[in-house]
């Protein structure tokens, strides 16, 4: 019985869950269905590591 219970509650959460889902995608804040996943390599990339580089010898020079 324990585990009927349990079930119950794992598909009345993933129900929730994904009313939730479809009422946030409705009112504009996530959009996750329509488009499908990203592609990150086609994203810009921030370099952060030139920005630190680069910005450190300004910094010594303003002090």
């Amino acid at each position: 019985m324990e585990i009927v219970v349990a079930f119950l509650f794992v598909v009345l959460v993933l129900f929730g869950l994904d009313r939730m889902m479809l009422w946030l995608e409705r009112r504009g804040h996530v959009n996750w269905r329509r488009t499908g996943r990203r592609n990150l390599s086609a994203e810009p990339t921030a370099e952060l590591d030139s920005l630190l580089v680069n910005s450190a010898p300004e910094r010594a020079h303003q002090s």
